[in-house]
């Protein structure tokens, strides 16, 4: 069972820098993948990776801001946010497919982290 364990996170005002992280428990040859959460709200894809080679995908609201990254010596994915609007306030989650194999919807992902608050003021 792969463990996924995030850090990151806080409050920052419009047009800050974040950086969240996700360690995996094991080293996973997987695809990982970020998603957002607002109040009342459904979870929504942000990014996601192949562990293998890297191939990145985004949403639309967040192409050019956000990047997605791996680190295989750590089994560690990151979530470079700059540029950040205070519709990205959410609790952000990292996930795990069981195949390396990137994919949009989170009902496609099989382990999650905890999650981590992000809010941006304006």
């Amino acid at each position: 069972q792969v463990q996924l364990v995030q850090s990151g996170g806080g409050l920052v005002q419009a047009g800050d820098s974040l950086r969240l992280s996700c360690a995996a428990s094991e080293r996973t040859l997987n695809a990982m993948g970020w998603f957002r959460q607002a109040p009342g709200k459904e979870r929504k894809f942000v990014a996601t990776t192949t562990w293998s080679d890297g191939r990145s995908y985004y949403a639309d609201s967040v192409k050019g801001r956000f990047t997605i990254s791996r680190d295989s010596d750590k089994s560690t994915v990151y979530l470079q946010m700059n540029s950040l609007k205070p519709e990205d306030t959410a609790v952000y989650y990292c996930a795990a497919r069981l195949i390396d194999r990137p994919t949009r919807p989170p009902q496609s992902y099989d382990y999650w982290g905890q999650g981590t608050e992000v809010t941006v003021s304006s």
